[in-house]
């Protein structure tokens, strides 16, 4: 079906959604400002998105695909270079054989569907898509594994068979179209549009390794030629302010960069080993909003109890978990709540993860001796009401905190323990006198991370026999009165079945009760009455919860409560 000649404004007139006056302002704002008609009625709230691209399907007769739900085929996308995609503002949906099923943001463009028409050679069936959601779909489907490619053969070309010149790559360094450097734009491009948190470039015998951790899981991207490794380190050294002459001792460094809208602060780590410099990257997106308590997942209740520790003028407020477990998001969102003008914060963090407007961030700095306990001291005499200690490292650390939460400070940090109830005996273990401890600890908070189901391609999932029998140490006999479900994988969820990930929580609370006990150093008593007072709440359950609710499923409900600590 060949696209029909209208203009947009015209068929939302006769189809009642505007008035000619309505339209006519739009057409003048249109003009002034450069954008899209559609675009300017849209954001002037005078049609949803939705209800002009039922309009177009009206005029033209052409179904509306709600990209949001549709499982786009992968193999057919690729058939359009994305330059065009991005043009036209249209992709291939589907490989249908003998024709192909295009997406159309504006079916009214002509000159669009006749390049369409001659680009991709095949007979075309038409569909109205979303624009906002056609972009989404560009950006998460267009992989730059190609350009990825190509660039790290070229770069291989260039180093040759000889060990690199480190003279020649610093200098090549400096030029945008160096092959090093359009390599490593493309890897950052490629892992912003996947969300991935880390990069990893990985130097092996045979070959260098490029992988990205996305939800949590370490997925591969691609392998090169591992003649590159040096240049490739080379190259985010010089980015990094690091000493590019050292190669056998691990070093640390940070830079920023923009990646499409974004802008991305990067904390770099090398590491030597066997085959060359390691180089892990935490890609931390500085342009999302901020961090908000009500969207990680904590349950209603809880969330309620941890918000009441808040309020309160002093006190000691741990987060627990293993390294990648949310805490930092955790404590950001306890921050963000309680930097109110009325409040002085400040921060003690290795590194600073995420800028806080209004809020004293300090970076530890070890190779000046400006470690966590001398900062801590030293932000005593600020005048703070709130400090945020990004580690309890050792005693001092613990010590020079607990008895800033004994002197009108509401403190917060973080440990690495299994669960809620056994951090308290950590501090014990560190030296923390228990007096002190039981006088200034008023929470911990123990949490993970489970990947959410893909609300795409989700489905009914049949529990395996050992899914049963861990289901039923919580739910007993009930197993079989839920349902359960898993992501088959589709193109929203690059074929993993999972989007996202939600936080798993359990808290203890310190009760007169624990406070007692706890100053009487009986870890064995304090252990029955903490697990008494928890109800049976453990990240266990509240794992399982996530699972009988659909939210995750139950292969990631067994891992996340079989983790430990770090």
């Amino acid at each position: 079906m060949a696209a029909a000649k209208a203009r947009l404004g015209d068929i939302l007139v006769e189809q009642g959604l505007l008035n000619a006056d309505q339209l006519q302002w739009c057409l003048q704002e249109q003009k002034r400002s450069g954008r899209k008609l559609g675009q300017v009625i849209v954001d002037q709230g005078l049609v949803a998105a939705d209800d002009i691209c039922m309009a177009l399907s009206r005029q033209f007769r052409i179904p509306y695909i709600n990209l949001k739900t549709f499982n786009i085929d992968p193999s057919g996308v690729r058939v359009l270079p994305e330059i065009r995609a991005r043009r036209f503002r249209a992709m291939v949906l589907e490989d249908r054989g003998d024709s192909l099923l295009l997406g159309l943001a504006d079916p009214t463009d002509i000159y669009a569907y006749d390049e369409l028409h001659r680009i991709l050679g095949k007979r075309l069936e038409l569909a109205v898509v979303s624009e906002a959601l056609l972009f989404e779909a560009i950006n998460r489907l267009y992989r730059k594994t190609g350009e990825i490619t190509d660039a790290a053969r070229e770069l291989g070309q260039e180093v040759g068979d000889a060990q690199v010149d480190f003279g020649f790559t610093d200098s090549a360094a400096s030029l945008e179209d160096a092959p090093v450097v359009r390599l490593l734009q493309s890897i950052f491009d490629d892992a912003a549009q996947v969300q991935a948190s880390d990069i990893h470039i990985e130097p092996q015998e045979e070959s260098l390794q490029i992988r990205f951790r996305i939800d949590g899981v370490m997925n591969f991207q691609t392998e090169a030629s591992p003649r590159i490794a040096a240049s490739l380190a080379l190259r985010l050294k010089i980015m990094s302010n690091l000493d590019i002459s050292e190669k056998r001792l691990p070093q640390d460094g940070r830079f920023a960069m923009k990646v499409g809208q974004q802008r991305i602060d990067v904390r770099l780590s090398t590491m030597p080993t066997q085959f060359g410099e390691s180089i892990v990257m935490r890609l931390l997106n500085q342009s999302r909003g901020a961090i908000s308590l009500d969207s990680i997942g904590m349950p209603p209740d809880m969330l309620k109890r941890f918000r009441s520790v808040l309020a309160r003028p002093n006190g000691l407020v741990l987060v627990t978990g293993p390294t990648g477990s949310g805490k930092t998001t955790t404590l950001y969102g306890a921050l963000a709540e309680l930097n109110t003008p009325d409040r002085k914060l400040i921060t003690i963090e290795d590194p600073v993860e995420y800028k806080l407007q209004g809020v004293n961030q300090v970076q530890v700095n070890d190779k000046i001796e400006l470690d966590f306990a001398r900062v801590l001291r030293a932000s005593l005499r600020q005048d703070p009401d709130v400090v945020l200690v990004g580690e309890m490292r050792d005693q001092e650390t613990a010590q020079i905190g607990m008895r800033a939460a004994l002197t009108g400070h509401l403190v917060f940090s973080t440990l690495h323990t299994n669960d809620a109830v056994s951090t308290p005996n950590r501090l014990l273990d560190m030296g923390v006198p228990p007096y002190i401890m039981a006088s200034a600890l008023q929470l911990v908070l123990a949490q993970r991370l489970v990947r959410v189901i893909c609300d795409v391609c989700d489905e009914p999932h049949a529990l395996s026999l050992s899914e049963r029998e861990w289901l039923k140490a919580e739910l007993g006999n009930r197993v079989d009165e839920h349902s359960f479900r898993h992501g088959r994988g589709c193109s929203h969820c690059n074929s993993s079945g999972y989007r996202g990930r939600v936080g798993v929580y359990e808290m203890l609370e310190m009760t007169q009760s624990l406070a007692d006990i706890a100053s009487e150093n009986n870890p064995q008593a304090f252990l029955r009455e903490a697990e008494r007072q928890m109800g049976g709440w453990t990240l266990r359950r509240h794992a399982v919860q996530l699972a009988v609710e659909g939210k995750t499923t139950v292969a990631e409900a067994m891992a996340v409560s079989n983790q430990s600590a770090a």
